[in-house]
């Protein structure tokens, strides 16, 4: 049996994150627009959540997985 590579399994959460990142922010737009009824507060909530998930945690989760020298 062949044994996974950490380093792919650590990239792929790294890019479920942005993309996860993406969709809050398109979610935060649409109520935030009125397109769903609720509050637009939880629209921008989610704008910023989004965008923290799209360019603050893939570069934290990277910091912290770097390979040691």
């Amino acid at each position: 049996m062949s044994e996974r590579d950490p380093a792919a399994a650590r990239f792929a959460v790294i890019q479920i994150m942005r993309l996860l990142g993406v969709a809050f922010v398109v979610c935060g737009i649409l109520i935030a627009n009125g397109t769903y009824p609720l509050p637009s507060w939880l629209g921008y909530i989610l704008i910023a959540v989004g965008l923290a998930d799209t360019f603050i945690v893939p570069k934290v989760l990277a910091r912290k997985w770097r390979t040691p020298k």
